[in-house]
């Protein structure tokens, strides 16, 4: 029986107050709040779409705006993956997804690389999806790079509403970290590198 990749991590600011636990080989159980309703339905993708069981509890300053507490999420869901997937042995290490929605389709890579990179190609339509700025969704996926130390590209393929954009992206993101972060069986106590380290 394989040791469950489980992780917990609590990040408080002067801005924010975050707590996060993911399930790496859950169901895509979640529990979110973070005050902000459109990025908690982006991270019930993540979580529905990934198999990720996810809790996350945010309380940030947003009577000034949204960006610390959607970038301190992405942050700290970064710090909560990099925990969850230890010493990457055994890891798939790459992931990849298409995903449409409607007109929408865009595509993810991920690699588990040990280092931060994130291309990020999403032409929005529009400025706003409801109260939500979609300037926040690269400072999201920034946060979560810098922190779980992976690549990751980010492309919007097609698309004329600004909501199924971003849904896609988030959506495609999930698949694809959910195949980076399999456990390979072919490649088990073995890390996916000819460096020997990640």
């Amino acid at each position: 029986m394989s040791t469950p990749r489980i992780a917990e991590v609590v990040r408080n600011t002067n801005e924010t107050q975050i707590r996060i636990a993911i399930n790496l080989d859950g169901s895509g159980k979640q529990n979110l709040n973070t005050g902000v309703p459109f990025l908690d339905h982006m991270l019930d993708q993540i979580a529905r779409h990934g198999l990720i069981d996810l809790d996350v509890e945010a309380k940030g300053d947003l009577h000034i705006d949204a960006h610390h507490t959607v970038e301190d999420v992405g942050i700290t869901l970064g710090q909560a993956v990099a925990k969850a997937v230890g010493d990457k042995k055994g890891l798939r290490r790459y992931g990849h997804a298409y995903v449409p929605l409607d007109e929408a389709l865009s595509r993810v890579v991920v690699d588990f690389s040990g280092r931060p990179g994130l291309e990020f190609h999403v032409p929005f339509t529009r400025s706003m999806i409801g109260g939500f700025d979609v300037d926040l969704t690269r400072e999201f996926f920034q946060g979560f790079v810098n922190h779980a130390l992976v690549t990751l590209h980010i492309d919007n393929l097609r698309g004329a509403n600004a909501h199924h954009q971003c849904e896609t992206v988030f959506k495609a993101f999930g698949r694809a970290l959910r195949m980076a972060s399999e456990l390979d069986a072919r490649a088990a106590g073995t890390i996916p590198s000819t460096k020997g380290s990640l």
